[in-house]
């Protein structure tokens, strides 16, 4: 067997082709090994490689019992139009793995439909995961909308703002909300609202017919005190006003209401789409977003979900 040198040059193009052999070709390491000119140790490493280096996109196609059940228990006590539930790694303490690559499937989904739709999209870390996991496409028949703005405080784009992203890798057009997460002042929020091309695009976030929202607590670690939207002085007024989640910039409380006052006065955000005439999903999972995602539920902020076996069990003890 003629032996192969692996350099920087050739080491994502082997390990892709070696992917694509295990993964689509069925080879196994000997055989992938053989047809590569490397020794099974670098096969097996190299097959390793693509996944982490995400050169190839796993998904699971099969139906497993226990997330079945689990998803239609959840669609019965919280009357929701779209549950998925996947399965949970007992050892990842992650809160984007699994839905992350569920959210991708369902927009996927959605988006290779040959009808026009209009599209809202949220912020976020798990959402961002998802967009990441999406292949290339070309829908110019739909419409993307932002819910937020794309700025953050220093000026810069925020970081998890994902419309552009999405709006690139699936070439649709896009419509971003070019304001700040966040206004300084009620007054400011007032003022960038209500410029025409503002109002143009709350009106169409306002038609979508389908919405992708992440689900954010509110604890020490709150991605909006870390991400520098909101102060610590601000996090801790919410906290004690009974805050326990958000949505896009949103802050409600255990009940699902949202909180008057306080960041709620200058969130530039738009209103979430009705949940009558549209499916608007929340992915989340884990602990932390227990409280958010349950008074989420209960308040109908949402009338999908796309969580994992943990949580979904969680959500289904009683309080």
């Amino acid at each position: 067997m003629a032996v192969r040198h692996e350099t920087s040059a050739t080491r994502l193009d082997d390990a892709a082709r070696a992917g694509w052999l295990y993964y689509v070709a069925g080879n196994n390491q000997e055989q992938i090994a053989q047809k590569l000119g490397v020794s099974r140790q670098t096969a097996q490493r190299l097959v390793s490689l693509s996944v982490s280096e995400g050169l190839i996109k796993v998904r699971l196609d099969h139906p497993i019992a226990q997330c079945m059940e689990l998803a239609e228990r959840l669609r019965q006590r919280y009357s929701l139009d779209l549950v998925e539930v996947v399965p949970s790694d007992p050892g990842s303490d992650s809160t984007t793995v699994g839905v992350a690559q569920a959210a991708a499937a369902e927009i996927e989904r959605r988006l290779r439909s040959p009808e026009p739709i209009i599209m809202a999209i949220g912020t976020g870390r798990t959402l961002k995961a998802a967009i990441e996991q999406l292949p290339p496409m070309d829908c110019p028949q739909h419409k993307i909308v932002s819910l937020t703005g794309s700025i953050a405080p220093d000026g810069s784009a925020a970081f998890y703002n994902v419309i552009f992203n999405l709006a690139d890798s699936v070439k649709a057009r896009s419509f971003p909300m070019p304001l700040p997460v966040i206004a300084s002042s009620a007054r400011e929020r007032e003022l960038l609202l209500g410029q025409p091309m503002i109002r143009d695009t709350l009106e169409l976030a306002a038609r979508a017919n389908v919405t992708f929202i992440g689900i954010g607590d509110l604890g020490p670690q709150a991605p909006l005190y870390l991400d520098g939207f909101i102060t610590e002085t601000e996090l801790k007024a919410l906290q004690k006003a009974g805050a326990v989640g958000e949505i896009v910039g949103w802050c409600f409380d255990a009940n699902g209401k949202m909180i008057d006052g306080l960041t709620n006065d200058r969130v530039a955000s738009a209103p979430m789409p009705s949940r009558e005439s549209s499916t608007v999903i929340a992915i989340a999972q884990g602990k932390k977003k227990l409280p958010g995602i349950r008074a989420a539920l209960n308040r109908r902020l949402v009338n999908g979900l796309l969580t994992d076996e943990q949580t979904a069990a969680d959500l289904l003890k009683p309080l």
